[in-house]
């Protein structure tokens, strides 16, 4: 999944891809390095972000995703509001990724439920403005896992198909650096694939990633300069049994994900049938997109 921002402040790559006519190409030369899902979102949720209006999030991401969806690219949506996913769906979106997994729009499954799009459910605690006051935990697994699946009979409680399901440990939100859980969700991520629902896993650039290659004196590692860290994770990732990675460079982590697979086929009969890799594997690409998806390994949010 190839991250495309069009707005001017998201932490990795604020104003970059702000203008339309960039973003959309953007978005195709994400695809043609080798991304199955281009996830365009209008609105930052960095730490300590203030939310954009409805108004101006329609304006950024419906005329993007018009525009790829016309050249064939399976687009993800990355909103929290149902305005605006439904909107974006009536343009094109085939997937909505949703960073609250519903919690900020009450109306978003009701809304997927509707349209029979698949949709990510992320690990969510609250907005920007004052996540990382809500970063404590017990658990970071077991409550990542249990918040989760709450979230998901939430929204199927809303007639959402289970089918369609994706979850996201939400990486970065409302997680602690210096506690280590964005590092315990990684290093567990069986845990969620146990639940049986494909995963997506969001660590591109990430803050954490920063923190780990602090230079002696405790300088960060700017975010644009920690893709070869995103790489890592998501060889990691891929060879655990995510669906799916979100990331802002695609060929790299594209080559990342064929080497996880290749070095999955190659092991013990059944190596790929572990959790996670399971039959819902198409869920955010049509059926004429799934063969490509597999072609990478199935595999493939800080913060936009």
């Amino acid at each position: 999944m190839g991250v495309v921002n069009v707005t001017p402040d998201s932490f990795s790559d604020g104003g970059t891809w702000f203008d339309a006519d960039k973003a959309i190409r953007h978005g195709l030369d994400l695809v043609a390095e080798g991304a199955d899902v281009v996830d365009v979102g209008g609105e930052s949720t960095r730490p300590g972000a203030q939310r954009v209006s409805r108004e101006e999030e329609l304006r950024r991401v419906v005329p993007v995703i018009e525009a790829l969806s016309a050249e064939g690219v399976p687009v993800s949506v990355d909103t929290m509001r149902a305005e605006v996913a439904e909107a974006a769906v009536a343009a094109g979106a085939r997937l909505v990724n949703d960073v609250s997994g519903g919690l900020a729009d009450p109306g978003m499954p009701r809304m997927v439920a509707a349209t029979g799009v698949p949709y990510v459910v992320m690990h969510w605690r609250g907005h920007s403005h004052d996540m990382q006051s809500r970063a404590v935990y017990s658990d970071v697994v077991g409550e990542v896992r249990d918040e989760l699946l709450r979230r998901v009979d939430a929204v199927l409680a809303e007639g959402v198909d289970p089918s369609m399901i994706v979850l996201d440990p939400g990486l970065g939100f409302a997680k602690s650096p210096e506690a280590g859980h964005n590092w315990a969700l990684l290093a567990h991520l069986d845990t969620l694939l146990g639940t049986g629902y494909p995963v997506l896993v969001g660590a591109s650039r990430k803050g954490f990633l920063g923190r780990l290659l602090a230079a002696p004196d405790g300088t960060r590692r700017p975010f644009n300069d920690c893709d070869d860290a995103t790489v890592a994770i998501t060889a990691l990732a891929a060879a655990a049994g995510a669906w799916c990675v979100r990331v802002h460079r695609v060929r790299p982590n594209a080559d990342a994900v064929r080497v996880a697979s290749a070095v999955r086929t190659a092991g013990p009969a059944g190596a790929s049938e572990r959790p996670g890799m399971a039959s819902r594997r198409d869920v955010a690409v049509s059926e004429a997109d799934s063969d490509a998806a597999g072609r990478r390994g199935d595999s493939g949010s800080d913060h936009r």
